[in-house]
């Protein structure tokens, strides 16, 4: 891959990342990136953000539900409720979630999807104020 490609992919990959998880918690992973996470900080701004966000093909409130479910479906609690506060910028709905952990629950099983639950409907109600 040519260096203005990598650049190219990496700006595209900023840009998505902060209009998806917003510049605050952007601009915090940049404050505390050290030498150590710093290669890991620019894969996922190229190769997550800058080629799969990215795609036209997927608006980035399918991507937002994709995302959410695979991550229940995996236990990753901290990046589910990362992507559920994401989604007051990526258009997913409440309704959207409840019916990506429903799939969850069937090709995933039901644990996995009632302690996924459990994180969206806290984050949500920190979301409006109500935690």
């Amino acid at each position: 891959m040519s260096s203005n490609t990598a650049n190219n992919r990496y700006s595209t990959g900023m840009a998505t990342r902060r209009a998806v998880l917003g510049d605050s918690h952007v601009d915090n992973a940049e404050k505390t990136k050290t030498a150590f996470d710093e290669p890991f900080q620019d894969l996922i701004t190229e190769a997550a953000w800058g080629h799969v966000w990215s795609r036209p093909e997927w608006t980035r409130r399918e991507r937002s539900m994709v995302t959410i479910a695979l991550l229940a479906a995996l236990g990753h609690d901290e990046e589910v409720a990362m992507h559920v506060r994401a989604t007051a910028n990526t258009g997913a709905t409440p309704e959207d979630l409840r019916e990506a952990m429903l799939h969850v629950a069937i090709y995933a099983g039901v644990p996995a999807a009632n302690h996924a639950i459990k994180i969206i409907k806290n984050t949500l109600a920190a979301m409006s104020g109500e935690a």
